[in-house]
């Protein structure tokens, strides 16, 4: 069965509800669905700045709270597949050949591409410079 890795963006949609994802999560079952710790970071980064900011309207702090306590939840049911060395190889690699795309967005391919996995992404315009990379888009329909 193949890997089916979320980028950042579908994540958010998925965790919003977006139905199509849903649809397509139930056909290739939850157990071959990937988020990278990169897709972490960006989330917890997210999370942490809005708390941040709460500091001129404390009355926001406790939805900021509830929505990190959300996020921490979500990610502990997925599986995750992290920025490991042979990630960081291909990144170099990939940079020498002056791939064109932001260093978020690269991570997340080169953790796709050394697990042989298919990135799951609306953004086909940025991903579609890196060599190799498989990629779908669940948020349309089945």
């Amino acid at each position: 069965m193949n890997k089916y890795i979320f980028d950042t963006n579908v994540v958010t949609l998925s965790q919003h509800g977006n139905s199509n994802i849903a649809q397509h999560a139930k056909v290739v079952g939850i157990a071959n669905i990937f988020i990278t710790t990169v897709t972490l970071e960006e989330q917890l980064k997210g999370r942490l700045a809005i708390i941040s900011k709460c500091t001129t309207k404390p009355e926001l702090l406790p939805r900021a709270y509830q929505n990190l306590l959300i996020t921490q939840g979500y990610f502990c049911q997925m599986n995750l597949l992290d920025f490991n060395e042979a990630a960081c190889e291909c990144f170099k690699k990939l940079r020498q050949q002056k791939i064109n795309i932001g260093t978020q967005d690269l991570r997340i391919a080169t953790i796709a591409l050394v697990n042989d996995a298919i990135l799951v992404t609306q953004n086909y315009k940025d991903f579609i410079k890196v060599p190799d990379l498989k990629m779908e888009d669940w948020t349309l329909n089945i």
